[in-house]
């Protein structure tokens, strides 16, 4: 992947920035040729595995971290945040019987991406760098996995009502030794970096162009989306189609079939599986009434979209409002025959409550 100079405007096509006016031509310039977060090949393998979540075949598990501030994650907070993201994907995977595509944030969505400069990019490179370590280095072998999540319902009275379903994957997983298969070998897993959209500078000033097959790409994540609303999302909607990452978009209560078809116009002309997810967040009662016409509308024009239900948008609430919600999310697309694609979930604190909302989809997932 090739590096760009620093620019004071955005490239033909692109849209005028949005907030962060304030970014320095010095800053610019630092960015524009600091070494790529992540490449070409790793974004289009992901492509790839979200177009299985498109079709079915799939789930997404997207763990964001919107409590994040500027110089608070450590090595162990890392590590703990994996560890919980691994338990939950863990659970997801049994119930749905195939694979969990991991994406996790990277960057410093409190902060701002721009503010710590360097140094924030510093500090996402590390974590980039110590997960990936973690995740190829044996940390995520199912079955300690399986042992942290025993670990975690035996001494927690929110977890325990799912002992069912933890011994049933025991039982599994003896039965994968019964037939000479260790879960203890099947260690390295594959992690993605997910990125939040906020400053147009910002990403500009990290889009490279592939010398492969000169498409560019924002190389601060894997997956790269937008959670703003109404004029600045479509400036960021208009910097998303210009670059070849998968690409998603929340959908808020006021969201209709009308807005995802234009934004499936500009970011998914061709129907690409895999290339869009939209992440809903509407809340249980809006997501009943307004998501059905908007699966029907888009599915009818053959897009295949992953959905993700993102069911804390704005920072934890109460665990049966969340659940309430992820409910309302599976009864729609069972009703419609259609993919609830997967979750994005918020980690922070010890991770209890992100591992009881796993579950609940793990049950949902079974009886569906």
């Amino acid at each position: 992947m090739t590096e760009s100079g620093a620019r004071r405007t955005p490239p033909a096509g692109e849209p005028p920035s949005g907030p962060g006016e304030e970014l320095s031509e010095e800053t610019v310039a630092q960015l524009s040729s600091s070494p790529p977060l992540v490449f070409a090949g790793e974004c289009d393998l992901l492509t790839a595995q979200l177009a299985r979540a498109a079709r079915g075949e799939a789930l997404a598990l997207h763990c964001a971290d919107r409590a994040r501030a500027f110089g608070g994650q450590s090595a162990d907070v890392i590590r703990g945040r994996l560890r919980t993201q691994l338990q939950m994907a863990a659970a997801l995977t049994y119930a749905a019987a195939g694979p969990v595509v991991k994406l996790s944030a990277v960057g410093l969505t409190a902060a701002g991406p721009h503010l710590p400069g360097a140094v924030g990019r510093y500090e996402a490179a590390a974590r980039l760098n110590l997960m990936r370590a973690l995740g190829a280095g044996g940390y995520a072998n199912l079955a300690q996995v399986h042992e942290w999540n025993r670990e975690c319902v035996a001494r927690s009275p929110a977890l325990r009502r799912h002992t069912p379903l933890v011994d049933r994957i025991g039982r599994a997983l003896a039965f994968m030794r019964a037939c000479g298969l260790d879960p203890a070998r099947l260690g390295a897993v594959a992690l993605f970096a997910s990125h939040e959209v906020r400053d147009l500078h910002y990403d500009s000033a990290l889009t490279r162009v592939d010398s492969r097959t000169g498409h560019r790409y924002n190389t601060s994540g894997h997956f790269v989306w937008t959670g703003a609303h109404a004029r600045v999302r479509e400036e960021q909607a208009g910097y998303l189609a210009t670059i070849r990452n998968p690409v998603g978009v929340a959908l808020g209560p006021g969201s209709d079939a009308d807005e995802a078809m234009r934004l499936l116009g500009r970011l998914d002309p061709d129907r690409e599986p895999g290339r869009m997810t939209f992440q809903v967040r509407m809340g249980a009662a809006a997501l009943r009434d307004r998501l059905p016409a908007l699966v029907e509308k888009v599915t009818a024009e053959d897009h295949r979209v992953v959905w993700l239900c993102d069911p804390t948008p704005d920072g934890p609430r109460p665990l049966d409002d969340v659940v309430a919600e992820v409910t309302a999310f599976h009864d729609v697309h069972r009703a419609l025959g259609t993919h609830p694609g997967g979750l994005t979930a918020e980690l922070d604190g010890d991770g209890t409550a992100a591992l009881e909302l796993a579950f609940a989809v793990a049950e949902l997932r079974r009886r569906s």
